[in-house]
């Protein structure tokens, strides 16, 4: 793995995994009701589009952290569809 992948891998960890506190909040308090639904679907659009250059440019890194940030975006969805009272 050249330098330029390893900076992607590393970017996409710590964006990606910056949102799982964030999620198990939500699911503690059962409350997203600070979470914005347009911020929400916003964010699932754009890591689509980002998911979709990575997959067009062949970029792994892309490809892996947006893949995971999706679940990750989709399951913030689902907290502020669920607790967002």
């Amino acid at each position: 793995m050249d330098w330029k992948e390893l900076l992607g891998f590393i970017g996409g960890v710590l964006t990606t995994g910056s949102l799982i506190p964030q999620i198990a909040r939500f699911v503690k308090l059962k409350s997203a009701q600070e979470m914005s639904l347009t911020f929400t679907i916003c964010f699932i659009a754009g890591i689509g589009f980002w998911l979709a250059y990575g997959i067009v440019q062949g970029l792994t890194s892309v490809i892996v952290w947006n893949s995971i940030s999706m679940v990750v975006g989709f399951s913030m969805l689902y907290a502020k569809l669920k607790y967002g009272r």
